[in-house]
């Protein structure tokens, strides 16, 4: 959710003065990419943040995150917008070699410190992307974490839509219709993150291509069915978030509402600034000023309350040089840390061997149905069809047939352990795609074999978690 800010309340000069600045930084941003300032690597760089629940012994959410970041007592281990979550960021390393099984080590090991602090305070880390146990009453303001970044979001959100509360309305199985005056939902829509360094002239291909991604990627690691005891998309996390986060932005094309989460208004046509200069037709919720403008502080904080599906990320290093960074958002957090590593495998991948395609696959597969592809995905998770370069598929079919072949070609040239891609393409993806048996699609195996009881289809799916076998393997 980004770093805390120093207050809650504004004033209009706070908002005046906050788009001053943030058109200034905006067109200094515009200098540096007319004048290449960005750093350039014949390498890619890779990153990751994970969220994660906190849970108590009867797996309900544990509003006890400050403890419990206390006790882990590592700076990869942070807070997030509720009591009850948390999140882990892994170093940045370079997409190359072994980084596939270094990453899972470095995970697996800082969720061990983990799930160690939670022994010590009688709580459990779980990584999922919804909670199946988490109600209504716990998404509550109440609920959410102290920092003021959070209550000032939650106050100006609720200001833009005039007081009006949120409507969310997610039709799947079942249906879940309800209105609430708070941001809190948010909360329990957990994700993983994956970081992609990139070079300046690369990356509108880049962006293009983890738009492109999007679809497949959300099928193949959907872990997000039931909220509030309703069965409703594979990816509820999906809607949920995007509807929790509803204010009015500006029209795209279509004339539909642009929101504050959204895939996007079409493909890159030059740069990432394109996605920087449409930031400036978005609403200012956080006008918090800052005197130091050498980092573009403005820039990123209006960056930071946009959560794009796939984001731009303008980046500093020890030194204060800047680079880009795409960051894919898609992703639910769990069911496993090797079926997490499994999908970032799966992303840097595609974004590769689509962004390097000879022929632009932007240009065969238009902005509207990538669009059509993601919603469809998210709903129906590996039972969905798609468009893919005009043609109707079924989204299985093509991540078999096409896409995870074609990612684990592209990793391989860039040089990665063929041992790693092996296990984790063949052994885990190509795996979990044949047998259907997602996250999702496991807890809703579950359901149906066992009843209405989501505190022990999460209990089952703890343990299950904590063996550390990958989903497609999970008994019922």
């Amino acid at each position: 959710m980004g770093e805390d800010i120093g207050k809650t309340v504004f004033d209009a000069a706070d908002y005046d003065a906050f788009r001053a600045r943030l058109r200034d930084e905006t067109k200094t941003l515009k200098n540096w990419f007319d004048d290449r300032r960005f750093d350039e690597s014949d390498r890619f760089t890779i990153g990751l943040e994970i969220e994660a629940w906190l849970v108590d012994e009867n797996c309900l959410p544990a509003p006890h995150a400050d403890e419990f970041i206390a006790t882990a007592n590592d700076e990869r281990v942070v807070p997030e917008l509720s009591k009850f979550n948390f999140e882990l960021n892994a170093d940045p390393q370079p997409l190359a070699g072994d980084c596939l099984d270094a990453t899972y080590r470095e995970i697996e090991t800082l969720w061990n410190r983990c799930r160690r602090a939670g022994d010590t305070l009688r709580l459990r880390p779980l990584t999922t992307g919804m909670l199946p146990t988490v109600r209504d009453e716990m998404l509550q303001p109440a609920w959410m974490a102290s920092a003021n970044r959070y209550a000032a979001l939650n106050n100006a959100l609720l200001k833009a839509r005039e007081s009006e509360p949120l409507h969310i309305c997610i039709k799947g199985e079942d249906e879940l219709d309800y209105k609430c005056d708070h941001i809190m939902l948010e909360a329990s829509c957990t994700s993983l993150q994956a970081h992609l360094k990139v070079n300046q002239d690369d990356a509108a291909r880049f962006y293009n291509a983890s738009v492109l991604a999007s679809a497949p990627l959300v099928a193949a690691s959907a872990n997000s069915p039931f909220l509030y005891g309703n069965s409703l998309w594979a990816e509820t996390r999906i809607p949920a978030f995007e509807q929790s986060t509803r204010v009015h932005g500006f029209p795209d094309r279509e004339g539909r509402d642009v929101l504050r989460v959204t895939l996007g208004t079409g493909y890159l046509r030059h740069s990432l600034l394109e996605l920087f200069l449409e930031n400036l037709s978005y609403p200012v919720l956080l006008p918090m000023l800052r005197e130091d403008k050498g980092d573009l502080p403005h820039v990123r904080l209006q960056n930071g309350t946009i959560w794009r599906w796939n984001r731009p990320i303008i980046g500093f290093d020890g030194e204060g040089n800047p680079h880009l960074r795409i960051e894919q958002r898609v992703m639910p957090s769990g069911p496993t840390v090797t079926d997490m590593v499994a999908n970032l495998a799966l992303y840097y991948g595609l974004a590769l061997a689509l962004g390097r395609a000879e022929t632009a696959p932007e240009s065969e597969t238009p902005f509207e149905d990538a669009r059509a592809n993601f919603y469809a995905c998210a709903k129906n998770g590996l039972a969905a069809r798609v468009r893919w370069a005009g043609r109707a598929t079924d989204i299985r079919a093509l991540l078999l047939d096409m896409l995870v072949p074609a990612a684990k070609a592209a990793l391989a040239e860039e040089g990665l352990d063929a041992t790693c891609l092996d296990h984790y393409f063949d052994g885990v993806l190509t795996e979990r795609i044949a047998s259907g048996q997602t996250g999702a699609e496991w807890q809703r195996r579950y359901y149906r074999a066992n009843g209405r009881n989501f505190q022990a289809l999460t209990e089952r799916y703890a343990d299950l978690q904590a063996d550390g076998e990958p989903v497609h393997s999970w008994p019922i």
